[in-house]
């Protein structure tokens, strides 16, 4: 007698840790080969294996893409050159004049596009903080709701299933950003968002040596738009770029789950901390913010740590600093900032994987200072 078994759909874990398993038929490599080849021979005139040019698509981004949609629950994904050319890939499908309501708190470099498409007349934006007001912002003249969840660096979240079904009921799109909680906390796509963004740069590869973007959906025809726009203007990802993206999230589950244990145990220390005002956590991720009391004290602060590094970027295993107000929202002008609680009194944390209690130790003799 034959038995036969329904094919399991596999856990993330496992469809982290497979990336590139059963890819190279040829040699049957565990590794996706880096095929850094630009142009493709036809087997014979009129027949193409499916690769042509490395712009249009090419063997090794193709595998890391399998993956990003499959841990994002999506159905397509397109890597890209960078996290920003994966938010202005997505925006591109939409018409000139398309109206958008926006997370106010979000990275500077996405305000910084925003403002400058605003500026030239090709979309407008209604900023809101809660989401209380973003569902009060959503009417039948909105196209685009644009989502941070949890935001950058003020840790708000909001809920995309009701956010997505108001948006849907008045026929707008959803885009999420979901650098900073991952498929690991989050899947948006699954939760009813059309579109996920996200820096590739941050946890995704997570090691602080490859400048990354994704875009993934679910929808035929919008990744028939993106691969469309991609094509056309060229954001791709590098073969070597996409093999570390693959390499990095092999470990995206442990590096996720070890920076949330050493992020809840700093969240614990700082919230005693006579020196720290306000702490901004949500429980899971790497990521915190925290206000202190003296904000001139900052400086010294930052040039204090030893472990924490003074530096630009997230989610990569070692711990860093920023200091939002002269780094990442530089281009947030500080009225615009202050006036929903990004004050200059703030810095913001992103927890790696190093002993905590290192950790801890060089946060407490820095803000001793």
């Amino acid at each position: 007698m034959t038995e036969t078994s329904e094919k399991k759909t596999p856990k993330i874990d496992t469809i982290l840790s497979h990336i590139g398993i059963n890819h190279d038929e040829a040699t049957g490599a565990l590794i996706s080969p880096i095929h850094l080849s630009t142009t493709y021979q036809h087997p014979e005139f009129g027949q193409s294996t499916g690769y042509d040019y490395t712009r249009t698509k090419n063997p090794t981004r193709s595998n890391l893409e399998e993956a990003l949609a499959a841990i994002e629950g999506g159905e397509f994904a397109i890597a890209t050159s960078s996290g920003m050319s994966a938010i202005v890939l997505a925006f591109a499908i939409f018409p000139v004049g398309s109206k958008v309501v926006a997370s106010r708190d979000l990275y500077g470099g996405s305000f910084r596009w925003f403002n400058d498409q605003e500026k030239r007349g090709i979309f407008s934006f209604d900023y809101v903080v809660t989401e209380d007001e973003m569902l009060a912002a959503i009417t039948s003249e909105t196209d685009i709701v644009y989502i941070e969840t949890p935001t950058n660096p003020l840790m708000i979240e909001v809920d995309i299933t009701k956010v997505a079904k108001k948006a849907h009921e008045h026929g707008a799109k959803v885009i999420v950003d979901n650098t900073f909680y991952t498929p690991i906390y989050q899947q948006p796509l699954v939760l009813g968002a059309d579109i996920v963004v996200h820096s590739a740069t941050k946890y995704l590869s997570g090691h602080n040596d490859v400048l990354a973007g994704a875009v993934i959906v679910k929808v035929e025809t919008f990744y028939d738009q993106l691969l469309y726009n991609l094509n056309t203007t060229g954001p791709v990802l590098s073969p070597f770029d996409s093999y570390l993206v693959m390499r990095g999230l092999k470990t995206l589950s442990l590096r996720m789950s070890r920076a949330t244990e050493n992020a809840i145990e700093i969240v614990a220390f700082l919230r005693q901390h006579p020196a720290v005002k306000e702490v901004l956590y949500t429980g899971l991720g790497g990521m915190i913010s925290f206000k202190v009391n003296d904000q001139s004290k900052i400086p010294d602060i930052i040039n204090a740590l030893n472990v924490v590094t003074f530096a630009e970027s997230l989610g990569g295993v070692e711990s860093l600093i920023t200091y939002p107000a002269t780094q990442t929202h530089a281009d947030i002008p500080a009225p615009v900032r202050a006036s929903y609680g990004l004050t200059d009194d703030l810095l913001r944390l992103s927890i790696g994987i190093e002993d905590v209690t290192d950790l801890i130790s060089d946060l407490a003799q820095a803000l001793k200072v």
